[in-house]
């Protein structure tokens, strides 16, 4: 039966242009939704840009334009990424667009409704050299749980802890490097620690909804402790201004958190887009054969898989089908890509040096796997299987035939033989167990099975030696 996906990628933050690791995510998604389309399923590809924040605010000063201006020029650049590597979503969008506004303000109404929303007043860091709240990405500080060094302030990079940032261990401003002094402050928190919010995000995150060793990773966060406890606080979604982002309802001088609001980013675009098609955005959201998912990396899985489902499910909105989580990009045998170590791989600057976009579609699809694991960027390995593969096995193909039979046949093919017509219903026969691989983005294995049907073919056409055949006498009456 024809199916009905609305499909995303992780929202990219407006605050610099793309890197490999953004191409790569897109490339993945792009091939799935290619896949999906080609089986006759109805895909809305949508994706926007995270524009708000105080980074993005901080950046837009210092560049002298204001927030809007400034998430205005980086969206300008986005194209010759997305078409240079034939990425095509069906929408891009802006998380301070005004569908995002009023969804994000309707979702919490919705769940201040339904007892999970309550304000306290809480302590906070205060930049006394820049006279401002310091939002939780501009403190840093030692991570109270694996004590690794120079971590932000709502979560660790290293050990994936969530935390306050009053929490960090001997904290410091990443704007001025002074010492932060504490203030009083009324905030709005999400009670994620409910007993309801715990009972769902069990069952939710156990219904298959995301990978085996993502689920392993996230249990540790809901499963209670010898005392009945949970490492799931509730979440504090306000900030303070000055701020730019989307004002919480009659809480003057209040904003929402940037990360309860840029994963409404990917319902303001769906809305955004079945509006221009003339398609009623709830109703598609109410059908209950509409499929949600999104594609994302593993560094932001506690939002995407602890954060955002709850907040769809008590805001009485549909959740995710599933959340596909990948693995970082790296270089040379695990070596992280670094700009001032020369070992990073511009897009831009692939495509410049007249990279066919394909290749390096074709490199990564061959190491992408379901699962949630790093992908190694080797340039002799990616030049020996551009060669290998496409070239020598795939392109090879039509390139052994396509010369003679234009010049002695007039491009025309004549009946296949009754050994071709075997070898290719045997190829055909292999279609349904290549689509259950791509349909499971099993990128990897679904590539090794082509090629190995390539090979069989290239096989076939050794043994034949059409290009002996065209030059025998009568060939050309064929």
């Amino acid at each position: 039966m024809p199916r009905q996906l609305f499909v995303t990628t992780a929202l990219p933050y407006a605050n610099g242009h793309f890197h490999i690791g953004h191409i790569m995510e897109y490339i993945q998604a792009d091939i799935w939704v290619r896949f999906q389309r080609m089986q006759g399923h109805t895909v809305h590809f949508v994706c926007a840009d995270d524009a708000h924040g105080a980074p993005i605010m901080i950046a837009a000063d210092k560049a002298g334009k204001t927030p809007q201006q400034f998430v205005a020029d980086i969206a300008a650049g986005r194209k010759p990424y997305l078409d240079g590597f034939h990425i095509a979503f069906d929408n891009w969008h802006s998380t301070d667009a005004p569908e995002n506004h009023e969804l994000a303000q309707a979702i919490y109404k919705d769940l201040k409704a339904a007892g999970l929303i309550e304000t306290r007043t809480i302590e906070q860091f205060f930049d006394p050299e820049k006279n401002m709240f310091l939002p939780d990405r501009f403190i840093k500080g030692e991570c109270p749980n694996c004590h690794a060094k120079d971590q932000y302030g709502d979560n660790c990079e290293v050990c994936g802890k969530v935390y306050s940032p009053t929490d960090l261990i001997n904290p410091y401003s990443a704007l001025s490097g002074a010492k932060p002094v504490l203030k009083h402050s009324e905030h709005f928190f999400f009670k994620l620690s409910d007993p309801r919010c715990l009972a769902f995000l069990k069952q939710w995150t156990t219904s298959g909804a995301v990978q085996p060793e993502v689920l392993n990773k996230i249990s540790e966060w809901i499963a209670p402790d010898e005392n009945g406890q949970t490492k799931l606080g509730d979440w504090d979604i306000s900030r303070d201004a000055p701020y730019f982002g989307i004002e919480i309802p009659d809480a003057p001088g209040k904003y929402f958190y940037v990360w309860l609001d840029a994963p409404v980013g990917y319902l303001a675009s769906l809305k955004n887009w079945l509006g221009r098609q003339g398609i009623d955005y709830a109703a598609f959201m109410a059908d209950p054969s509409t499929e949600q998912y999104h594609f994302i990396g593993k560094d932001i899985i506690t939002f995407h898989t602890l954060f955002w489902p709850a907040m769809l499910h008590f805001s009485g909105r549909k959740t995710p089908n599933a959340v596909f989580v990948h693995g970082f990009l790296t270089v040379n045998n695990g070596e992280k890509m670094s700009k001032s170590r020369g070992t990073g791989l511009d897009p831009l600057k692939y495509l410049s040096l007249g990279m066919n976009p394909e290749w390096l579609r074709y490199y990564l699809a061959a190491k992408l796997t379901a699962r949630n694991e790093d992908l190694d960027f080797n340039q002799e390995d990616f030049q020996l299987r551009v060669n290998s593969d496409l070239i020598g096995k795939f392109i090879n193909i039509a390139s052994r035939a396509a010369g003679f039979i234009a010049k002695r046949f007039n491009g025309r093919l004549g009946a296949a033989s009754a050994d071709g017509a075997a070898l290719l219903q045997a190829l055909q026969a292999k279609a349904p167990a290549i689509a259950a691989l791509f349909d499971a983005r099993e990128y990897g294995k679904a590539l090794r099975e082509v090629m190995a049907l390539a090979d069989q073919v290239n096989a076939y056409v050794d043994q034949n030696k059409p290009w002996e055949l065209a030059k025998q006498d009568g060939q050309e009456a064929r």
